[in-house]
C-alpha cells in the first residue's frame, strides 16, 4: 500500500499536475479535435458532394449515421485491449488508419462507396474517446477529471470552430485544382493530418506514470499516490458484464445517447440549417458555423469549473440538457430568421457540450479498477448511437417532407428525456 502523501508533496502536486497536462493535454485535444473534424466534415461536403453526386438528404443522414455503426462494434474490443497493449500502440494505430480512410473519402462516387467508406472511418476511428478517456484515468484522480474532460473535450467545439472556415475554405479555394472537386480536396486536406499525429504519438505519449522518462522520480511517486491501482486486464471481460448490467451505468449511458442525439443534430446539419437560413455563399456558412463552437468553449469551461467546485454532476449536466432542449426547439420556430436561428442554435450547442463535459466527469467518479475501461467503452457505445439515430432520423424526415422541423422536435424530446435520467440516476458520491 503507498505511503501517504507529505505536506511537502502535498505542496509541488498542482506543479506537477500542471506539468502533466501541459504535456498530454494539448497533444491529445488536438488528436481528438482531428478525430471530431473527420466525423462532422462530411455536413460541409454535402454542400457540393450532394449535388456532384445526386444524394438524397436520406442518402446522406444513412451515410452520416453509418460510421457509428462500425464505430460501434468495434468500440469496446478495442478499449478491453488497451491496457494490454498501451495507450501509445493504440492511439497510433487507430489515428494512422481513421487519417488514411478519411483521406480516402475524396474518392466517393455512389451511394455505396459512400457507406463503404463512412462505415470503414467508424471501424478504424472505434476506440479512440474511450480509450483517451481510459488512459487520462491512469494519470488523473476523479477530482480533477471535469477540469481535464473540460480541455479534452473541448476538441468538439475547437474542431467545429476550425472546421467551419477551413472546409469552406478548401472547398472554395481548391476546387478545380488535378481535375479534383473542392469537396474532395476538403477530404485530402483534413484526412492526411491524422495518419501523421498518429506516427506522433508513438514517440510522444507514455503508456503509465512510471514509463514517462519527462518526469522525475519524485514527480512519478506523487503522481501514483494520487491514483487508484490500474485495471488489470484478465479481468476486464468480467468486468465489462457487471458494468452492463450495472443500472447506474444504464443511466450515465441513456443520458449520453440523448445528449449525443442533440450534438450531432447541430455537428451534422447547422451548414444545410444556416444555407436554409438564407446564406448561399460556401465561406460564409463555413464563419457562422463557428459562432456556436465559440460560446460552446466557454460554457464548458465555466460548467466543469461550478461542477468541480461544488462537486457535483448531475444537477449540471440535466439542467444544460434541458436548457439546450428549449433553444433548440427555439431554433425550429425561427428556421427563417438568421440572428434568431444563430442565438438560439448557439446557446442550445453550448449547453449541450456542457452537459456532455459535465457527464464524463461521472464515470471516473464511479468506475473503478478493472471495470472502467469496459464500462468506459460501453457508455460510450450507448451514447454513439446518438450519432446514428439523429442524422437517420433528420435525413429520413427532411426526404419526405421537405422539412427538418419535426426530425428536429424528436431531439428536443430525446434532451429532455436524458435529463430526467440523469437526474433519477443516484449516483454515490466519490
Amino acid at each position: 500500500m503507498l505511503a501517504p502523501i507529505s505536506s511537502s508533496s502535498q505542496q509541488c502536486l498542482g506543479d506537477v499536475y500542471h506539468k502533466v497536462s501541459l504535456r498530454l493535454l494539448p497533444f491529445l485535444t488536438l488528436c481528438y479535435m482531428l478525430a471530431f473534424l473527420d466525423r462532422i466534415n462530411i455536413g460541409f461536403a454535402k454542400l457540393q458532394m450532394q449535388s456532384d453526386l445526386g444524394l438524397s438528404d436520406a442518402v446522406y443522414g444513412i451515410g452520416a449515421g453509418i460510421f457509428f455503426i462500425g464505430y460501434i462494434l468495434f468500440e469496446i474490443p478495442s478499449n478491453l485491449l488497451l491496457p494490454r497493449v498501451g495507450a501509445r500502440r493504440t492511439i497510433a494505430r487507430i489515428m494512422v488508419l481513421w487519417g488514411l480512410i478519411s483521406t480516402a473519402m475524396m474518392f466517393v462516387h455512389d451511394a455505396r462507396s459512400f457507406y463503404a467508406l463512412r462505415f470503414l472511418l467508424g471501424v478504424f476511428e472505434a476506440g479512440f474517446a474511450p480509450g483517451m478517456i481510459l488512459y487520462l484515468t491512469y494519470w488523473y484522480p476523479p477530482a480533477r477529471m471535469a477540469r481535464t474532460m473540460a480541455i479534452v473535450m473541448a476538441a468538439g467545439p475547437i474542431g467545429g470552430l476550425v472546421g467551419g472556415p477551413l472546409s469552406s475554405w478548401a472547398i472554395t479555394a481548391l476546387a478545380g485544382i488535378h481535375g479534383l472537386s473542392g469537396w474532395q480536396w476538403m477530404f485530402v486536406v483534413e484526412g492526411v493530418p491524422c495518419s501523421v499525429l498518429g506516427v506522433v504519438s508513438w514517440y510522444f505519449l507514455s503508456d503509465r506514470i512510471d514509463e514517462a522518462k519527462w518526469l522525475s522520480s519524485a514527480e512519478k511517486a506523487a503522481l501514483n499516490r494520487e491514483l487508484i491501482a490500474s485495471p488489470d486486464a484478465p479481468d476486464a471481460h468480467r468486468a465489462l458484464l457487471k458494468a452492463v448490467v450495472d443500472l447506474r451505468v444504464l443511466g450515465i449511458a441513456c443520458s449520453n445517447f440523448c445528449v449525443i442525439c442533440g450534438i450531432y443534430t447541430v455537428s451534422f446539419w447547422l451548414p444545410t440549417i444556416i444555407r436554409a437560413a438564407g446564406i448561399s455563399s460556401t465561406p460564409e456558412i463555413g464563419m457562422w458555423s463557428a459562432v456556436p463552437y465559440i460560446a460552446s468553449l466557454v460554457a464548458m469551461y465555466v460548467i466543469s469549473r461550478s461542477s468541480d467546485r461544488w462537486g457535483e454532476r448531475r444537477m449540471h449536466s440535466a439542467a444544460c440538457s434541458v436548457v439546450g432542449a428549449v433553444t433548440l426547439l427555439a431554433a425550429t420556430t425561427h428556421s427563417s430568421s438568421l440572428a434568431l436561428l444563430l442565438g438560439s442554435i448557439t446557446v442550445a450547442t453550448a449547453m449541450m457540450w456542457a452537459s456532455y463535459t459535465v457527464l464524463w466527469a461521472i464515470p471516473g467518479d464511479y468506475l473503478k479498477g478493472a471495470s472502467a475501461p469496459g464500462g468506459i467503452a460501453f457508455i460510450n457505445v450507448v451514447g454513439v448511437l446518438g450519432g446514428f439515430f439523429s442524422p437517420v432520423i433528420i435525413g429520413t424526415v427532411k426526404s419526405a417532407t421537405g422539412s427538418m422541423q419535426a426530425g428536429m422536435i424528436v431531439m428536443v424530446v430525446l434532451l429532455v428525456i436524458g435529463a430526467i435520467v440523469m437526474l433519477a440516476n443516484r449516483l454515490p458520491h466519490p
